[in-house]
C-alpha cells in the first residue's frame, strides 16, 4: 500500500465510525461487558476525538507534511502492548505505524479488546492489503522495535524484554490543574470533564488541583454536578464507598458532591472517586516543581492546556512528549 492509499483508508474509517452503525453499536456494547468502566458515552466520547482530531483529511495531511513522509521507507515490523485503561488509548500508536509505513503487531490489552479489533477488521474490509500492515497477537516476538505501555511494574519488565531493541516505554503519568481563583463557571464546567472522562482512569485526567490559599471550594463542587450520576455507577460507586470508609475511619477532613470528594493531598495520584488539592503561594514555584517531575503528563489552567482539552489530544500530541513519528522514522 502506498500512502495515499493508507490515508484514503483512515478517511473512510472515520466516516465509518462517524455513522455509528448496528456492527459499531454492537461492539460497544460487547465492549461495555467485558470492561463496566467502558460505557457507551465515554465509548462514543473517545471514538469522536478519533474521528476529528486524527482521521480527519486535514489532521492526517499535517501529520504527512510535517514529517515528509513518502513512500520510500524501509518497513520493519514495530511491536507495539498497548494499555487498557480507557477506550481505544492505543489507538494513537497503532495509527502512527500505520501511516509512517511499518508493518506491526499488536498486543491488546485484555481490558480493551474488543473495539480495536474492530476497527482493524474494518480497514481490512477496504483493503486486503492491510492485514500484512497490521495483526494482533497474544505474544510479541521477532519485533525490530518497541512501544509499550503500562505501569510502572509493567515497564520494567518491558525493559527487561525490550531494552535491547529500539523502544519507546511508557510508566504511569497523571495530570493536574491550576487555578487562580479567576475561573468563570463555564471554565470550571470544563475542568471538570478533564477530571471525571473516562472516571478519572486515564494519564491525561485532571487528579489534582493546585488552588491559592482561601480558595473557595464551593463554585468547583457546583461544576461536578453533571457528573453525580457517577454514583449510580456500581463499579465507581464501590470505590466511592471504600475510600469514604477510609477517610472517615483516620478523621481526614474532606469535601465532598457524593460523588467526587475533595481531599487536599500531596500526592499527585489520587484514588478513583478521590481528587486532591494543594494550597499554594508562588505559582511560579509549583509550575517549576510540576514541569520537573516526570509523573505529570499535562498541566491544566490558564496559560497552560485550556479547560476541557485534556482528554481532546491532537494527532501531533504524544504521550509523555516522546515523538512517536520522529522515533518511527529512525528505525
Amino acid at each position: 500500500m502506498i500512502l495515499q492509499e493508507r490515508i484514503e483508508i483512515l478517511e473512510k474509517l472515520g466516516q465509518y465510525l462517524q455513522k455509528n452503525t448496528p456492527e459499531w453499536q454492537q461492539a460497544k456494547q460487547l465492549a461495555y461487558q467485558k470492561n463496566g468502566w467502558f460505557t457507551e458515552a465515554f465509548i462514543d466520547a473517545a471514538t469522536q476525538n478519533i474521528i476529528t482530531h486524527f482521521l480527519s483529511k486535514t489532521a492526517l495531511q499535517q501529520w504527512v507534511t510535517k514529517y515528509h513522509l513518502d513512500d520510500n521507507i524501509i518497513p520493519k515490523n514495530v511491536g507495539i502492548v498497548m494499555a487498557g485503561n480507557i477506550p481505544m488509548v492505543g489507538f494513537h500508536d497503532m495509527l502512527a505505524v500505520f501511516v509512517s509505513g511499518h508493518y506491526q503487531t499488536i498486543k491488546l490489552s485484555s481490558k480493551d479488546d474488543v473495539l480495536l479489533k474492530h476497527v482493524v477488521q474494518f480497514l481490512i474490509t477496504q483493503n486486503n492489503e492491510v492485514q500484512h500492515y497490521i495483526s494482533i497477537a497474544d505474544m510479541l516476538k521477532g519485533c525490530d522495535a518497541y512501544i509499550a505501555t503500562g505501569g510502572n511494574n509493567a515497564a520494567a519488565t518491558f525493559e527487561t524484554y525490550f531494552g535491547k531493541y529500539p523502544h519507546i516505554i511508557r510508566k504511569n503519568r497523571t495530570s493536574v490543574a491550576i487555578l487562580n481563583g479567576s475561573e468563570t463557571a463555564a471554565e470550571l464546567a470544563l475542568l471538570a470533564d478533564d477530571i471525571h472522562y473516562y472516571f478519572g482512569l486515564g494519564c491525561r485526567n485532571v487528579t489534582k488541583l493546585y488552588v491559592p490559599n482561601n480558595y473557595d471550594f464551593v463554585p468547583v463542587l457546583q461544576s461536578f454536578k453533571k457528573y453525580q450520576y457517577f454514583a449510580d455507577h456500581h463499579k465507581y460507586k464501590n470505590n466511592y464507598d471504600y475510600q469514604l470508609s477510609i477517610v472517615l475511619l483516620n478523621n481526614v477532613y474532606y469535601m465532598t458532591n457524593e460523588a467526587t470528594m475533595l481531599i487536599e493531598n500531596k500526592q499527585l495520584f489520587s484514588p478513583i472517586s478521590q481528587l486532591h488539592y494543594e494550597f499554594y503561594t508562588n505559582v511560579a514555584d509549583v509550575v517549576a516543581t510540576l514541569k520537573n517531575n516526570d509523573d505529570v503528563q499535562c498541566i491544566v489552567g490558564k496559560g497552560f492546556e485550556p479547560f476541557g482539552a485534556a482528554q481532546q489530544p491532537s494527532i501531533l500530541t504524544y504521550a509523555d512528549g516522546v515523538d512517536t513519528m520522529q522515533f518511527l522514522l529512525t528505525l
